[in-house]
């Protein structure tokens, strides 16, 4: 049987030789490198199956080498860094981060992300491009749309076609504004009126609820006062 191969980019030598320690462990093959230089130059000769990127490195930042992956890559990728910084969080998940781990973390916790992406990208990242289109998945959150079924951290949740319709329009515009008109607009199909802001803050309530989100500090579906939604 195959191994799985994953590249480990982090300049805190001690961070990424541990971190190779428990992917050996778990038998997977590692392509460890300490700059981005000699990553993206592994990028190109490897075939790898998940990556697990520092923000902050000597050479190139780990956001440039994410955004190298995507242009030609779809497998997971994983970010790593010292800030539990918002905006970095989602400066990677817009340039196509899947998941993204703030230090220091336990070495278990990482593991088990590492194996969530990659049933994730077997189950659903295949070839053919008419899947594709209708999979959405990052940071647990998984949303078929063919068959209209939804998972938040491998649980299903029952949505009605419309509280989907909003989730799907939120999660293509992960990271981004989505304002109430064009929410609106997007799944009812109609014209925007003074009161369609109260049917779409009800229907974010719900899915709030069924993603046992908090409507105070809630952590997927965030309120953008006076402009709209986003998801991160």
């Amino acid at each position: 049987m195959e191994k799985t191969n994953i590249l480990v980019v982090d300049d805190e030598r001690e961070i990424a030789d541990f971190i190779e320690v428990y992917l050996q462990n778990e038998d997977y093959r590692v392509f460890k490198f300490y700059n981005g230089q000699e990553a993206l130059a592994c990028i190109e000769k490897e075939t790898l199956d998940l990556a697990i990127l520092d923000v902050m490195l000597p050479d190139i930042d780990g956001f440039t080498i994410c955004r190298k992956i995507r242009e030609k890559y779809n497998f997971p990728v994983i970010m790593l860094t010292a800030k539990d910084d918002e905006l970095d969080k989602i400066t990677g998940l817009t340039l196509g981060a899947d998941d993204y781990i703030t230090k220091p973390f336990r070495p278990l916790e990482l593991i088990a992300r590492v194996k969530a992406q990659l049933r994730r990208f077997t189950k659903y990242n295949t070839m053919q491009p008419e899947i594709d289109e209708n999979i959405l998945a990052f940071s647990g959150l998984v949303l078929n749309k063919e068959k209209h079924e939804c998972q938040l951290n491998e649980r299903s949740l029952a949505l009605t076609p419309t509280e989907f319709s909003i989730l799907w329009v939120l999660c293509e515009n992960r990271g981004k504004v989505v304002s109430s008109e064009d929410l609106f607009q997007q799944v009812w199909g109609e014209k925007y009126f003074g009161n369609s802001n109260n049917t779409v803050m009800v229907h974010i309530r719900h899915l709030r609820e069924k993603m046992k989100d908090s409507s105070d500090h809630p952590k997927y579906i965030k309120t953008v006062w006076g402009v709209g939604y986003k998801i991160e």
